[in-house]
């Protein structure tokens, strides 16, 4: 399959196939590679290491509810000092 830089899934579901969605997604983290592929062409590997950023919104309105869950990594994190200043 060839590499892909981006991976778009949309569907309907009953909450219990999400929740294996949601399952594989945390079972990836816990091993450092997500693979995300489909019935297309291609597939995409995401490395996840160091601290991730966690977002979690949530939104109740007349017709509908939704929440997201966003995550989001630095490929090359940035070196930051590991020491406290000294203040006076």
């Amino acid at each position: 399959m060839k590499s892909k830089t981006e991976f778009k899934y949309e569907a309907l579901l009953d909450a219990d196939d999400i929740q294996n969605v949601l399952k594989a997604i945390s079972k990836g983290l816990g091993k450092g590679k997500l693979e995300f592929s489909d019935d297309k062409e291609g597939e995409l590997q995401l490395d996840p290491k160091g601290l991730l950023r966690l977002k979690v919104t949530a939104s109740d309105d007349e017709d509908s509810q939704q929440f997201e869950v966003k995550v989001r990594w630095e490929k090359r994190p940035k070196r930051l000092n590991k020491t406290a200043p000294t203040i006076t």
